[in-house]
């Protein structure tokens, strides 16, 4: 089976593109298997099935506990899609080149970059009652990290880590999903919590419509001390209106959200699916505001991975490359 590999699948990416490209890329199985490697991200996944549905096609969606199982099984033909995080800390990296977390795998050498799509943004919510203001704060406090063994919970060590704040040790750390964390914090059962995805997110905005939003912003010494041990890690600011009660800008860091593209797929249908998810950009964007960052230029530029020869001929021709 053909196989691609795209960040959340691009969500609305595949609704409204693959109306385009679908009929190269899998002419004989019109059903994608995806692997997810958190809850949210499973269920940001479901919520195209209907509109896959009306195309014909079938989205199975397999949850894993970590981000190493749903890479190890699209390198073995188990998945035609998965979940990528763009960092040299995390997968795309790091899978290609068999180091850190998948230093006991060894290389998946079976994909290869497509485009860099828009920042996976790294905020910090905390109860309005918590006295917490900035990284510092955190220390002593009840803070959710997201999944274990999520990539939410490795960019909480890294920021934590920065500001010399042991995760382990200095914060009484929980491990919960950003639904499950949204409703600790209403109950007074948590203090703040990390979540990295697409701003504005479901369950802040969920969160900010019936609480009094608390959105930690760094201060010039955290992004410096951050962004120093840690360069991949981008500034992006949240813009005042970006959730309800957010009266001023927030700033944060993030992630590069990737979408890469299994080997076994022919240059021609990876050209097709690029020039179909920029023809198509205006739906993305209703899927969901991030991909209103979506830019040709961007995309092209960043990849810790060899880049399809598909999406290069794409760039080529309109002459980012």
């Amino acid at each position: 089976m053909k196989k691609f590999v795209t960040v959340l699948l691009a969500v609305c990416l595949l609704t409204a593109a693959l109306a385009g490209c679908a009929s190269s890329a899998k002419t004989d199985d019109k059903t994608i298997v995806v692997g997810a490697s958190s809850t949210p991200h499973a269920e940001i996944l479901a919520q195209v099935k209907d509109a896959l549905a009306k195309d014909g096609w079938t989205l199975e969606v397999k949850v894993f506990d970590d981000y190493v199982l749903p890479n190890k099984a699209l390198n073995d033909g188990e998945l035609d899609a998965n979940y990528f995080q763009h960092t040299p800390y995390l997968e795309s990296f790091n899978a290609a080149n068999g180091t850190d977390l998948f230093e006991s795998d060894g290389k998946f050498d079976t994909f290869s970059t497509v485009a860099c799509l828009y920042a996976e943004t790294c905020q910090i919510i905390a109860s309005a009652d918590s006295g917490i203001q900035t990284v510092a704060d955190l220390k002593g406090k009840t803070v959710s990290v997201g999944d274990a063994g999520s990539g939410v919970e490795f960019n909480a060590t890294q920021i934590l880590a920065a500001y010399g704040i042991d995760i382990n040790s200095d914060i009484k750390k929980v491990n919960a999903s950003f639904g499950d964390s949204a409703d600790s914090i209403k109950d007074g059962k948590i203090d703040a919590a990390f979540t990295v995805a697409g701003a504005p997110t479901t369950a802040i905005v969920d969160y900010a419509t019936t609480n009094t939003l608390n959105l930690v912003s760094l201060s010039d010494d955290e992004l410096a001390a951050i962004q120093e041990a840690y360069p991949f890690l981008i500034r992006d600011d949240l813009a005042a209106g970006t959730y309800t009660g957010q009266d001023a800008d927030v700033t944060c860091v993030a992630i590069q959200a990737t979408l890469v593209a299994s080997e076994e797929l022919s240059e021609d249908v990876v050209y097709e699916f690029v020039k179909a998810m920029f023809d198509n950009k205006d739906a993305l964007t209703e899927g969901h505001a991030k991909f209103g960052f979506l830019d040709p230029e961007a995309a092209s530029a960043g990849a810790t991975v060899t880049m399809h020869p598909g999406a290069e001929k794409y760039y080529k021709e309109i002459g980012v490359l």
